[in-house]
């Protein structure tokens, strides 16, 4: 089969096929966002760099200045002496974190999704002012609550050796109920569902009423499914609050065998000499849970934060 060659364009037309193709330039607006934005990310990301890198090196090395950002003899003796150091109790620290956080990311979604359905699709009077104080808890700083906190466990009648009256012992201190019960309820998380369902069509739950369904059938077969996106932004924020929180259980535990792993972590840098290699080895190890959930469920965290709604 004989080929057939291409034709070449003459040089005016070339030249004017050329001249209609759309350049594209970038303005000086993208180009200072784009350096923004970079040094963003080069800020945000060093921290977390340096800490892998100082992971791998001696005590001395770790405090060069300038610092060494990529090790000339990286060593794994860090993490062999984090694991000696730590023996069985590492395990039992972990074991707790992930006690802790995965408990308190069930419990808080579901009592989220549930008051936020309340708030997004039921009629109720005082509805939005109830909604407005109930959010502005979080005006609240954190800090403040700890010592109400604080009383209030201690006091949890018959629990922790306490009598009827909540005297005598330290009731929900120093135990799982104490780092779970009060923390279930989250407003940001309630705030956050909210605004998600918002969007979702009023026909679709007045169909499911017509057909018979309740509202608890109505939330979960019909909210629920179509709220994926944001459940599960909501859960991986949790989750990763949970997990590294050292200032709660600080406050609130008093046992080693209770210990999360952050809190775990304080032992490192306890006594004359401040173990700050192992710590890093140990930081690096803490966080590696929290980099592979956000890869594995990145899809639906940027989908859910992008979709969420901001009706009122």
């Amino acid at each position: 089969m004989a080929t057939v060659e291409q034709a070449e364009l003459p040089a005016s037309v070339e030249a004017m096929l050329r001249a209609k193709r759309p350049r594209r330039r970038m303005s000086r607006a993208r180009v200072v966002r784009y350096v923004v934005l970079i040094a963003g990310a080069v800020l945000f990301v060093a921290p977390f760099a340096y800490m892998v890198t100082a992971s791998f090196q001696t005590q001395g090395q770790m405090f060069r200045y300038p610092p060494q950002w990529i090790p000339l003899h990286p060593t794994l003796e860090n993490y062999t002496q984090f694991f000696q150091f730590g023996g069985s109790a590492i395990g039992r620290w972990v074991i707790n974190s992930l006690f802790v956080a995965l408990s308190l990311t069930f419990m808080q979604t579901i009592v989220a999704s549930l008051a936020a359905y309340t708030f997004a699709k039921r009629r109720f009077p005082f509805r939005n002012l109830l909604f407005i104080g109930f959010i502005a808890t979080l005006m609240v700083p954190y800090q403040v609550t700890i010592i109400p906190f604080y009383l209030i466990l201690k006091n949890i009648p018959l629990f922790g050796g306490n009598n009827i009256a909540g005297i005598g012992g330290h009731g929900w201190l120093n135990s799982y109920w104490g780092l779970i019960v009060p923390r279930i309820a989250n407003p940001f998380s309630i705030f956050l569902i909210r605004q998600y369902m918002l969007t979702i069509p009023d026909e679709l739950l007045d169909a499911a009423r017509i057909d018979g369904a309740n509202e608890l059938t109505i939330w979960w077969r019909v909210v629920m499914p179509l709220s994926r996106p944001v459940i599960a932004a909501t859960a991986i924020f949790a989750f990763q609050f949970f997990w590294q929180e050292l200032y709660y259980p600080l406050i609130m535990l008093s046992s080693q065998q209770l210990y999360t792993l952050p809190l775990g972590l304080t032992f490192f840098v306890q006594g004359r000499q401040v173990l700050w290699t192992q710590v890093m080895a140990g930081s690096v190890l803490a966080t590696l849970p929290l980099l592979v959930l956000f890869l594995v469920f990145q899809r639906y965290f940027v989908r859910g934060i992008a979709l969420t709604g901001v009706k009122g």
